[in-house]
This record gives structure tokens, sequence and C-alpha cells, in this order.
């Protein structure tokens, strides 16, 4: 049985839980007030990527069931969320700035390593051919700026000082 098909077998679609293609949809009660929420939890994760409100039904106290429309409008909500959230951790992690030394245009980056325990940052200068001009070890909370990069640069690249 191919990964597709036992994929296929897994899936439930009921009122108020469809589980599809990696993702699961389950409308709960809100808590906050007397209507309806649903969330999107992708497989293998432990939260929900989104929580919304979710329609009433005709009767005005159940919810409306879910259906294919609302399932697939979900997954491509929840999915654009998760996708902002890497997109933000990315530009969290790596920074890029291109500043002119001596008449040439260099990259210079930090890029952090995150860790619980002993998070570690590297400084890296490249120039436009790609060659690495300085890579350096520096505090996790270094400021990267154009004014810092630019002083890195015109003192020759030196090793930071890790205080």
């Amino acid at each position: 049985m191919s990964a597709e098909t036992e994929n296929e077998d897994l899936s439930i679609f009921e009122d108020r839980l469809w589980h599809h293609k990696g993702w699961e949809a389950r409308v709960i009660k809100n808590e906050d007030d007397d209507g309806w929420a649903v969330s999107m939890t992708q497989d293998g994760q432990a939260e929900p990527a989104l929580v919304g409100p979710w329609t009433m039904g005709r009767d005005k106290k159940s919810p409306k069931p879910l259906d294919v429309a609302a399932f697939n409008t979900l997954v491509k909500t929840a999915s654009e969320i998760i996708r902002r959230h890497e997109q933000h951790q990315e530009a969290m992690l790596h920074k890029e700035i291109e500043i002119d030394v001596r008449g040439q245009r260099v990259t210079v980056a930090l890029d952090i390593e995150p860790d619980e325990d002993n998070p570690s940052a590297t400084l890296t200068a490249t120039a436009a051919d790609g060659s690495q001009l300085a890579r350096v070890r520096v505090r996790p909370d270094h400021g990267l700026t154009r004014a810092s990069a630019q002083r890195w640069a015109d003192a020759g690249y030196p090793r930071a000082r890790e205080d």
C-alpha cells in the first residue's frame, strides 16, 4: 500500500473533525463566549497553527459542519501562517548588509545559531566575487547595522571581543 493510499485510509470527515492530507480541523467550543472556534493542526505538531472563530449553524446553537471548501481554505490559511512564521524566524537568525569597502561591494552577514544552553553567532564578510574576506564568532546579541559593518571592515575585520 502506498503512503498516499495509506493517508487516504486515515482521513476522517465528520461534522466537527476533519483529518486529511496531514492536517486536522477540529471545531471546538469557544471558551470565551457561546460561539464556536476551529483549530488547524498539522500532523506531528503539538500546537495548532491556527485557531479562529467558526460559524454557527442554522439553529444558532451548534456549529456549522466542516465541508471541503472550508477545510481547503483553512489548510491554505494555516499553511500561510506557518510559512510567514518560518520567514520571520529566518529573518531573525540571518541578516545581511551590503557596504562599500575601498570601492568594492562587500556583504556582511550575521548568522545566529539558536541554542537554549549555548547560542552562538558568526559574522562573515564576503566580496562581490563570492570570496570570503573574514569570518569571526560574535555574541548572539550582536547588533548588525550598516555603521557597525562599515567600522568592522574599515578596521580590517578584527576578531570581535566576546565579553
